[in-house]
Order: structure tokens, then C-alpha cells, then sequence
């Protein structure tokens, strides 16, 4: 390929809002965007614990109280047992971890007395790979359906128009429709019977 440099910077990025690797990781949002996944001094900023707080709360165990807020109260000693950290990874990156990566896990963050992941720990993941590679936690957070913005969004399906995502009459109420849209489908169970 014999190709000047003027035809690469001729070429718009199929993502400007997101800038290069060589920017500082945890802080490629657009500025407009106002969120960032770590703070200046680098650790991870209160929106993006906001969310992680959320993604912990539905695979640990004891099961968290949600405050009249919305927001998880973590109860303390809260981890993440087997079948939560293998849920937790499905949901993540579509398969439990293998042996080695639960090893890591064990070996290098902060686990309880019987090697289960706890909230500090589960936050110190987060923390090293956004360092390391903020693009991933993007990813993370997508698969648990957040946005660029930190929102939970309804669906990932961004080329479909939000009126064609078809709810029961019954959801009249637009906490509802979100939350109802967030319900995995289960064949067994027919939501629109209540109609």
C-alpha cells in the first residue's frame, strides 16, 4: 500500500467522540459528554462507581436493600460467590471466566476469607482495566446497558427509532417501560396476559 499520509488524515473516524489510544485512559469522553471513568488523580469517578455499584448488586451476595433512590445499598461483606462471578462474566463477556483468570482474581484483589470477590475487589478490577484499557470497561458497561453518558439505556439497538420497541398496554408508566424493556425473556412467562 503506497498511501501518503494526507489520505490518512483525510479519513474521519468512524468514532470522533472517542480519540485515540494515546489519550490518557479513563478520560476519553468528550468533555461536553461530562462524564469520565476515572477522576484527575486517577481513580474511578463517582459516576462510573454509580454503575458498577449497580452491575455488583445483581450477582452478590447478600442480596443489596435499594434505597427510595434507586441506588443499591451494598451491605457490608457483600462478595460475589461462584455462581455470582460466572453470571457476572456471562453477562459481561458472554462466558464464565476460565481457572486462571478466577486465579488472578483470587491472587491479586480484595476477596473474602473463602476467596469470594467483594465489592472492594470488584471495584479494583474495574480500576486496572481502565487504566490499562478504558475501551473495555466501555465495553463492560455496554454489555450491562449503559451508554457513553453513563445511562441506563433501554436497548442497545441504536438504529431502531425507540417507537418501535413494543411494550404491553399495561406499562403506561415510563419507569416502568424502561424497567419492563430491561426484563430478560423468559418463554414461560407472558407479561402481556395482565393486559
Amino acid at each position: 500500500m503506497n498511501r501518503s499520509m494526507e489520505d490518512f488524515t483525510r479519513v474521519q473516524s468512524p468514532r470522533p467522540e472517542t480519540p485515540e489510544p494515546d489519550s490518557r485512559q479513563g478520560r476519553r469522553n468528550p468533555r461536553a459528554a461530562g462524564v469520565q471513568l476515572l477522576d484527575n488523580d486517577g481513580a474511578i469517578s463517582v459516576q462510573l462507581e454509580s454503575c458498577l455499584k449497580h452491575i455488583f448488586a445483581k450477582y452478590c451476595t447478600p442480596t443489596p436493600v435499594m434505597t427510595k433512590s434507586g441506588v443499591p445499598l451494598i451491605p457490608e461483606g457483600a462478595y460475589l460467590d461462584t455462581e455470582g462471578l460466572d453470571a457476572w462474566a456471562v453477562a459481561t463477556n458472554g462466558k464464565a471466566f476460565d481457572e486462571e483468570t478466577k486465579n488472578e482474581l483470587v491472587d491479586f484483589m480484595d476477596i473474602t476469607e473463602e476467596g469470594f470477590l467483594t465489592y472492594k475487589g470488584f471495584i479494583q478490577v474495574y480500576q486496572l482495566q481502565t487504566q490499562s484499557d478504558e475501551e473495555e470497561t466501555w465495553k463492560d458497561l455496554s454489555a450491562h446497558g449503559y451508554d457513553r453518558t453513563l445511562k441506563l439505556v433501554a436497548s442497545r439497538r441504536e438504529d431502531l427509532p425507540e417507537s418501535d420497541v413494543s411494550v404491553p398496554a399495561w406499562v403506561a408508566d415510563a419507569s416502568l417501560k424502561l424497567e419492563y424493556m430491561l426484563i430478560p425473556y423468559h418463554s414461560t412467562l407472558d407479561l402481556n396476559a395482565a393486559s
